[in-house]
């Protein structure tokens, strides 16, 4: 019989971090820190090729094929746990949750505290000798159960979900603010009303039988692999739907249970930056959902994180240390374990690690960890430093950056001035840097609509979840009101290279009236707004952006791969400030160099149009004349740059007539700044037509219909290279002519260019 659950726990696993194809990223984790002797809770990971059996059998099938095994693994974590499933005296609860292997963040779905009913949450309450925190358990599962399993979701985009509705109507008429301030009477009501939601929404009463509130979690799972925003973000990243993913259960570990109890996320570096720095959130009292969904924001791990957030949220430090400690302060004892095990972790996997854990009544556990998803700046800082360091080597650092990434370090960034000259109207907490400027939208669906039709949008939500993907994949940036540097917006944000601001307080976003207010000001649908993503600042309007400044590391970077690479490349440059930022890119010359691209700048096309309206070679000479110093001064600020490295110059390519304008109104112009008739200037224009420009008179034709202009070129080129080498500049000038179609054609422009640089030495 086929082998579908692999279990773990107690320090002994069947799987390790090699199965990840099988047991999913999550599970070959789970399996591999049991044996390297990290504490986990027990249980048991259903392989991804269970997946692709229910896609392709369906659910009846399926769950026969593995009803034995998952009832074995089920005992072997009540063994292990001591405790048992669906017992009303010492009940074993469980977390369902997804596993695919590679990491998809929050795409697809979760169920917590899974075994609860009425005599269970009894059991759990006795046996902790909590009852409220039995009953919060409770609330939370029946509503996570409920979205999940039984599709208990709002109705269109404008409501909040049903549950919060029914839990803010319930603080409303306690005045409260908080969930931790609900009492057990509170949350008993709650999970009384959650049911009658759901009788009245699904037609059916909420399961009350563990095995079938089991099966009805991993069924929800395995088809939250082709639910929309799972099939969006395979979409993104190239996630082959083929993969599928595991199935993880286990054992349930609370950080509910008080005020020793907490939940959190943490980062051995920064996700955001790279700097080597052990950061993350946590709450007290709390399940990890609460963390990364932003529905409360949470504090930072270390003292040091701590800080900087005080920092940047104008919080003093008496302030800080007594309504927001760091872990490293409310907990000093754990803290130390957790940073043991993220040290012992990232040294392990030799790579930046994203871990989640739990702190119940003091004891500490590991509930994944996983490669971190990380911005294309602190890719690079990463694997430069983790080489100096001495943790991976030269070709492993390489491997670890992602070319498409490196697009990210040449995202603008706020001009200086204009970010000195901006209001700040809220702050946030700088999720993901970079500088965003965009159209207030407040739904995702809304989002991609604009940007379709060419608008720039900021996406701005209370907090986003994984339905925003596509939204938030179209934004420039994302706002939101809630949520910490571990949110889900901060997360993904991260991984797609996105400017993002979390956690920005001071704002109230209300959907249904479309608007945003900041210090009693209010900002609607349409309006600009920009983003610091590198500090956290929410700026009014429009700040104008600059051209980024590269990093030592990416030097660092290029250096390493000029080292291994077996192909240069070479860039399509046009400026010398082109052909700098590819130069510090790695590029080993110019490729293409298209000069007719010099031609629309400033003053110049008014002589080109005058060469082009001129009536015989000695007007086209004279045009070309004012252009000859302008080509050559190019030239020598391109080779300048390029020193010692080859620079492939084409000389004129496209059609004269792409040069001349063909709106009347535009045509009256160029006659005014010509001194001639609109009439002169409309005949000359039809006369440039041409059936078919792609192939008729261009590049090469023209030159040696016009054998003047290729002149001008050729001596620009040779007397910017004499002008260069005259200054110690060693330049590789290579002369491409275009469009050649015959070879008498190439001889008649080789022979120009030949004569013409026989001149210019002449004259030298």
């Amino acid at each position: 019989m086929s082998k579908y659950v692999y279990l773990f726990g107690a320090g002994k696993a069947e799987g390790k971090a090699s199965d990840k194809n099988l047991l999913g990223g999550k599970g070959a984790n789970l399996a591999e820190m049991n044996l390297i002797g990290v504490p986990v809770p027990a249980g048991f990971t259903i392989t991804t090729e269970v997946c692709g059996l229910y896609t392709k059998e369906g659910q009846a099938k399926t769950v026969a094929m593995i009803k034995k095994q998952v009832e074995d693994g089920v005992a072997e974590v009540e063994n292990i746990m001591g405790a048992k499933f669906g017992d009303s005296e010492n009940p074993l609860l469980v977390s369902v949750r997804s596993g695919a292997r590679a990491s998809m963040p929050g795409m697809m779905d979760t169920v917590l505290n899974l075994g609860l009913n009425d005599d269970t949450v009894a059991g759990l309450a006795k046996k902790s000798g909590n009852e409220r925190f039995a009953r919060d358990s409770y609330r939370r599962f029946v509503q996570m159960y409920g979205d999940v399993v039984l599709g208990m979701k709002p109705e269109n985009k404008d409501d909040i979900d049903p549950f919060e509705e029914i839990i803010e109507d319930v603080k409303a008429k306690k005045n409260i603010k908080n969930d931790t301030e609900l009492t057990v009477d509170d949350l008993e009501e709650l999970v009384l009303s959650f049911k009658e939601a759901v009788k009245k929404m699904t037609g059916h009463d909420f399961p009350t039988n563990p095995w079938d509130q089991l099966w009805g979690a991993i069924e929800a799972v395995f088809g939250s692999w082709n639910n929309e925003r799972a099939a969006v973000y395979r979409k993104l990243e190239g996630i082959p739907a083929k993969w599928g993913t595991a199935v993880n259960v286990q054992a349930m570990v609370y950080g509910n249970m008080g005020e020793n109890s907490a939940t959190g996320v943490a980062f051995t570096r920064d996700a955001a930056t790279g700097e080597d720095i052990f950061n993350g959130e946590y709450l007290i009292n709390a399940q990890g959902e609460d963390v990364v969904a932003g529905i409360r924001t949470p504090q930072e791990i270390t003292l040091e994180g701590s800080k900087r957030w005080a920092k940047l949220a104008n919080v003093s430090e008496e302030e800080r240390k007594e309504k927001y400690p760091s872990l490293e302060e409310a907990m000093p004892v754990v803290y130390k374990q957790l940073v043991e095990v993220e040290t012992k972790l990232e040294n392990h996997y030799k790579d930046m690690q994203d871990l989640e854990f739990t702190i119940q009544d003091g004891r500490l556990w590991l509930l994944q960890t996983r490669t971190g998803k990380r911005t294309g700046a602190a890719m690079v800082r990463i694997a430069m430093e983790m080489l100096e360091q001495g943790m991976i080597d030269e070709k492993t650092a390489l491997a670890r950056v992602a070319p498409n990434r490196l697009d990210e370090l040449l995202h603008p960034v706020f001009d200086t001035t204009a970010l000195e000259k901006a209001k700040v109207i809220a702050k946030g907490l700088p999720a993901s840097p970079g500088a965003a400027t965009g159209k207030i939208v407040f739904f995702a669906d809304e989002a991609q609509e604009w940007a379709e039709k060419g608008e720039p949008v900021i996406l701005v939500r209370i907090e986003t979840s994984p339905e925003d993907l596509s939204g938030m994949n179209v934004a420039n940036g994302i706002l939101t009101a809630r949520g910490g540097m571990t949110s889900h917006a901060a997360v993904v944000a991260r991984g797609m290279g996105k400017c993002c601001i979390s956690g920005a307080g001071l704002i109230k976003i209300d959907y249904k009236m479309r608007t945003m207010t900041s210090d009693s000001v209010i900002y609607k649908e349409g309006d600009w707004i920009s983003l610091n993503g590198s500090t956290g600042d929410v700026l009014e309007g429009k700040v104008a952006t600059k051209d980024p400044e590269l990093s030592g590391y990416f030097g660092k970077l290029m250096d390493l791969c000029d080292k291994y690479t077996r192909m240069q490349v070479r860039t399509n440059a046009d400026t010398p400030q082109d052909s700098k930022v590819a130069r510090d890119f790695g590029a080993r010359g110019i490729g293409l160099c298209r000069t007719e691209h010099m031609f629309f700048e400033g003053d110049r096309i008014k002589s080109v149009r005058e060469m082009i309206l001129a009536e015989d070679e000695a007007g086209r000479r004279i045009a070309l004349a004012k252009l000859l110093p302008m080509q050559r001064a190019d030239f020598e600020g391109i080779f300048k740059v390029m020193h010692e490295l080859p620079v492939t110059v084409r000389l004129l390519d496209p059609p004269l007539h792409e040069f001349v304008p063909h709106e009347e109104a535009n045509q009256r112009e160029m006659a005014v700044e010509m001194g001639i008739s609109p009439e002169e200037v409309k005949s000359k224009v039809e006369s440039l037509a041409e059936f078919n420009p792609m192939l008729g008179h261009r590049g090469c034709r023209l030159g040696n219909t016009y054998p003047e202009i290729t002149e001008m070129q050729a001596r620009a080129i040779i007397e910017a290279a004499l002008n260069c080498k005259a200054k110690g500049i060693d330049v590789k000038p290579e002369i491409m002519v275009p469009l050649v179609g015959t070879k008498k054609e190439y001889q008649m422009q080789e022979k120009i260019i030949r004569n013409t640089a026989e001149k210019v030495f002449e004259e030298t």
